[in-house]
C-alpha cells in the first residue's frame, strides 16, 4: 500500500514538472539544454524500470512494462533533481502594468508662406542697407595701394565676374519661368509665386481682424438690406456654377453699417460691403456688377499674383538698394537714393499692375454679371455716377498714373467697349430680354437736363443782380437747391434722382 502511495507522489511531481516545462517553455531553453542527452533512470532490485529520456527536445515517459515502485528504491540523485526543477520552475507571476495615460499634442502647422514673407520683407532690406553701408565704410578706409590692387585684382578676373553674374541670374530666371501660371478665367499667363491656398489660410486670420474691427456695426442677417446682398451673391454663384474657382469658395455676406462707398473680397470668400455703397449704386444691376467686380479678385487670385510681383521686384531690388548704400559718399545721400527708389518701383511696378488687375476684374465682372441675367449697361453708368460724387464732394482729381485704379473716364470707355460681348453671353444665357431704353442714355440725358437747369438757375439769378444794382434796392433771392458741403457724403441716388434707372430685381 505504502509503496503504491508514494509511486503516485511521484508520478504526480513528474506531472507537475513537465506541466510546467510545457507552460513555460521559453523560459526553459536554457535549462533544458543542459540536460539533452540524459536519462534518469529509478530502478528496484526485482521489478521493471521506467526511463525518462530527453530525445530531440521534447520530453516524454517511456515504461517498458507494468510499475511498481517502492519509496526505498526511489534513486536519491533522481528525486533532488526533480525537488531542484519543481522549485526552479515555478509558474511566474503575471503582473499587470499600471495604465498610463498618452497625451498627444496638436499638430503643428507652418506659417502660411505670405506671412513669413511679410516678416523677411523688411528685414532684407535691412540687410541690404547694412551691407552696402560696410561696403563703403570698408572702401573709404581701405589704403590706396590696396585700392589699386583691388581694381587690378577685379579687372584681370572680369570674365569670371561676369559669368557668375551670368549663372546667378539664370537661375533667377529659371525660378521664375518654373512658377508661371494661367490665369483660371482670363486665361493669362502669370507669375504665381504663392499659391492660392497659402492666401486663402492668411486670409481666415484678416477675416477675423476684419470682423473684430466691425463687430458693432454689422448689420444682422434679417436686414433687408444684408437679405438683397445675399440673394444676389448666391444668384451669382449659380449663374456661374460652371466655373470651378467660383464652386470651390464658400462665399461669406457682411454689411458694414458705415458711409465708405467700398466693398470688397478676401481669398477666402468673405465678403464686405459697406451701406455706403448701397447708397450710392442706383439700382440692383449696377450692385450686381459691384459684387461680381469683387469676387473676379478672388476667383482669379489677384491679391497672390499681386505678392508674387512684389516679391520679385523686392528681391531684384536688393542689389540696387545695396549699391546705392554703397556708392553714395553719406548716408543723407543714401537716404534720399533710398526714397527715389523706392517712389519708382511704386510707379514703375506696384500701381501699373495694380490698374491692370483691377481692369481685369472689370472685364470679369462684366462676364459674371451678364451670366446672372444683369443690365450690364448700367455698368458704365455706376463710374459716372462715382465721377459726379467726387466732384460734388470736392475730392481732389489725381491724374492716373498716380493712383492704384484706373480713372472714371478710362473705366467707362473700357466698359463700354465689353458691352456688346457682355450682352451676347447674357442671351446664350436663356436670359429674360432687356428694355429698349439703354440706361446710358437715360443718364446722360438726365445730367444734360441736370446741367441745363443749374445753368438756367444761374442766368436767372444773375439778372437778378443786374437788376437789383439798377434799381438800388434789394430783392429777395430765388431759391437755390442746396449744394452739398465740402467733404460731405452726397448720396447719389438723390442726386440722380431724375435718372428713373430700372429697380426691379433681377428675374433669374
Amino acid at each position: 500500500m505504502f509503496s503504491e502511495f508514494y509511486s503516485y507522489i511521484g508520478l504526480i511531481k513528474l506531472d507537475m514538472l513537465f506541466t510546467l516545462i510545457s507552460i513555460n517553455r521559453p523560459r526553459l531553453n536554457n535549462v533544458i539544454r543542459c540536460c539533452e542527452q540524459r536519462h534518469f533512470h529509478c530502478r528496484t532490485s526485482s521489478s521493471p524500470r521506467t526511463d525518462f529520456m530527453r530525445t530531440n527536445s521534447s520530453l516524454y515517459l517511456k515504461p517498458k512494462r507494468s510499475v511498481t515502485v517502492s519509496p526505498s528504491s526511489l534513486c536519491l540523485r533522481s528525486s533532488l533533481r526533480l525537488n531542484t526543477s519543481i522549485i526552479t520552475f515555478r509558474a511566474p507571476v503575471h503582473r499587470v502594468p499600471p495604465a498610463r495615460e498618452f497625451h498627444t499634442s496638436g499638430r503643428l502647422r507652418a506659417l502660411p508662406a505670405p506671412l513669413i514673407w511679410l516678416v523677411l520683407k523688411p528685414l532684407q532690406k535691412l540687410m541690404a542697407i547694412i551691407l552696402g553701408r560696410s561696403i563703403r565704410k570698408w572702401w573709404i578706409a581701405l589704403p590706396p595701394n590696396k585700392k589699386q590692387l583691388f581694381r587690378e585684382w577685379t579687372w584681370r578676373r572680369r570674365w569670371h565676374l561676369l559669368g557668375a553674374g551670368s549663372v546667378l541670374l539664370f537661375i533667377i530666371s529659371l525660378l521664375f519661368l518654373t512658377h508661371l501660371d494661367e490665369s483660371p478665367i482670363t486665361g493669362r499667363t502669370r507669375l504665381l509665386l504663392f499659391s492660392k491656398e497659402a492666401f486663402v489660410e492668411l486670409a481666415q486670420s484678416t477675416a477675423e481682424a476684419y470682423m473684430e474691427e466691425f463687430k458693432d456695426s454689422l448689420i444682422a442677417p434679417s436686414d433687408p438690406r444684408h437679405q438683397a446682398v445675399e440673394l444676389l451673391v448666391q444668384t451669382l454663384v449659380q449663374r456661374n456654377k460652371d466655373i470651378t474657382e467660383m464652386s470651390a469658395v464658400t462665399w461669406t455676406v457682411h454689411v458694414v453699417d458705415g458711409p465708405p462707398i467700398n466693398a470688397f473680397v478676401l481669398p477666402n470668400g468673405e465678403i464686405f460691403i459697406f451701406t455706403g455703397m448701397l447708397k450710392a449704386v442706383a439700382d440692383i444691376h449696377q450692385l450686381v456688377f459691384i459684387l461680381g467686380h469683387e469676387m473676379a479678385h478672388a476667383l482669379i487670385g489677384h491679391a497672390a499674383e499681386q505678392a508674387s510681383l512684389s516679391h520679385a521686384v523686392d528681391l531684384m531690388s536688393v542689389v540696387l538698394l545695396t549699391a546705392i548704400w554703397a556708392i553714395c559718399p553719406r548716408d543723407s545721400l543714401a537716404l534720399l537714393g533710398h526714397w527715389i527708389q523706392g517712389k519708382l518701383v511704386q510707379f514703375l511696378f506696384d500701381r501699373p499692375f495694380s490698374r491692370k488687375l483691377e481692369a481685369e476684374a472689370d472685364q470679369v465682372g462684366m462676364q459674371l454679371a451678364a451670366k446672372a441675367c444683369a443690365d450690364v449697361r448700367a455698368a458704365t453708368v455706376f463710374w459716372q455716377q462715382m465721377e459726379i460724387h467726387d466732384q460734388l464732394s470736392g475730392q481732389p482729381t489725381i491724374p492716373e498714373w498716380l493712383s492704384t485704379h484706373p480713372s472714371h473716364q478710362n473705366r467707362v470707355r473700357q466698359l463700354d467697349r465689353l458691352v456688346p460681348e457682355a450682352l451676347e453671353l447674357r442671351a446664350r444665357c436663356d436670359c429674360p430680354a432687356l428694355p429698349e431704353v439703354d440706361p446710358r442714355v437715360v443718364f446722360y440725358k438726365s445730367v444734360q437736363l441736370l446741367l441745363a437747369k443749374i445753368e438756367k438757375q444761374e442766368m436767372m439769378e444773375k439778372e437778378e443782380r443786374n437788376e437789383r444794382e439798377r434799381a438800388g434796392v434789394m430783392l429777395p433771392l430765388p431759391q437755390i437747391p442746396s449744394v452739398p458741403a465740402q467733404g460731405s457724403q452726397p448720396q447719389l441716388g438723390g442726386v440722380l434722382a431724375t435718372s428713373a434707372l430700372p429697380q426691379t430685381l433681377l428675374n433669374k
